[in-house]
C-alpha cells in the first residue's frame, strides 16, 4: 500500500486528463482544455502574445520528457532536440499529433510514478537545471505546470473565440443587440 503516492497518482491524472471527474462533463485539466481546440486556434497568436496553443503542447511534453529522464534515468536529454521538442520545426506540428506526443510524455512520466513507494518521495533527485529536489516536490511540480497551462490555454482559447460565457450563463449573440 503506498497511499500517498496513490494520491500524487491521482492528481497528476486529475491535472492532465481529468479522469477523476467521472460522469462530469468539465474539468480544469489539460487536455480537457485542448479537447475543443480548432486548427485555426492552434497556432493562432493574440496581439501582445508570444506563444500559441501549440507551443504549449510541445513545451509542457519537453518538460515532462526533461522531468522523468533526470529524475528518473539517467539525465542526458537537452532541450532542443527532436527527442525532446518533437519532430517538427516551431509553429510546424500538426495537432493531433503533437497532443498524441504529450500523451506519450505522459504516460512515460506516469511509467516511473507507478515504480515509487511513498518512501521514494523525500529521496532526492536530479533536475534537469542541475538542483536536487525531492521527488514529492518534482511530483508537485508536474501536477502545477499540467494546471497552469491548462489555465493559460483556456484563457488564450477564450481571447481567440467567441463563447466565452461561464457555464451557467445564456450564450447571448452581441450582434443580436447591435439592431
Amino acid at each position: 500500500m503506498n497511499p500517498t503516492v496513490d494520491a500524487v497518482r491521482f492528481l497528476l491524472e486529475e491535472a492532465f486528463e481529468g479522469r477523476g471527474l467521472e460522469q462530469s462533463n468539465e474539468s480544469q485539466s489539460l487536455t480537457w482544455n485542448l479537447a475543443t481546440v480548432t486548427e485555426a486556434e492552434w497556432t493562432a497568436l493574440v496581439p501582445g502574445a508570444t506563444r500559441t496553443i501549440e507551443a504549449m503542447v510541445r513545451h509542457v511534453a519537453a518538460c515532462k520528457l526533461m522531468y522523468a529522464d533526470y529524475a528518473f534515468a539517467d539525465g542526458t536529454q537537452q532541450w532542443g532536440t527532436p527527442e525532446v521538442e518533437g519532430p517538427w520545426d516551431a509553429g510546424a506540428a500538426p495537432m493531433a499529433e503533437a497532443i498524441d506526443w504529450l500523451r506519450t510524455a505522459h504516460l512515460r512520466f506516469m511509467a516511473h510514478v507507478a515504480r515509487l513507494d511513498d518512501a521514494d518521495l523525500d529521496h532526492e533527485r536530479p533536475t534537469n537545471w542541475g538542483e536536487p529536489r525531492p521527488t514529492r516536490w518534482i511530483l508537485a511540480a508536474v501536477v502545477g505546470h499540467d494546471f497552469y497551462h491548462a489555465g493559460e490555454i483556456n484563457h488564450l482559447r477564450s481571447l481567440l473565440g467567441t463563447d466565452d460565457r461561464w457555464r451557467w450563463q445564456q450564450f447571448e449573440d452581441p450582434s443580436a443587440s447591435a439592431g
